[in-house]
């Protein structure tokens, strides 16, 4: 956050995380918090893509009067994180898929 190497885009402050969210983040500095738990995850197992940070971030879908059904979150998200960690150079992707 400091080194301001990570670029904050536009839509960080109105995007939701998932579609089974009803809210965007109240807290300003969410997006360096998910940006570091999937730096964390990468270290300890490696070879996960997009998909897989889906499904880790995810949740229940509240449906109103039927039952709770698991989401997965935002894709973009995860996407672009990827992507500006690879600028940095802190991830590379995979020959077998995923970082």
């Amino acid at each position: 956050k400091r080194q301001g190497r990570f670029e904050i885009p536009k839509w960080a402050d109105v995007v939701k995380t998932s579609k089974a969210k009803e809210l965007p983040p109240s807290d300003p500095d969410w997006l360096y918090t998910r940006t570091a738990s999937m730096v964390r995850k990468i270290y300890i197992r490696g070879g996960t893509g997009v998909g897989g940070f889906r499904k880790v971030y995810g949740g229940q879908f509240r449906r109103g009067t039927m039952t709770n059904v698991f989401c997965k979150s935002s894709g973009k998200i995860a996407r672009y994180i990827l992507q500006q960690l690879e600028e940095m150079g802190l991830v590379e992707q995979d020959e077998n898929g995923g970082r």
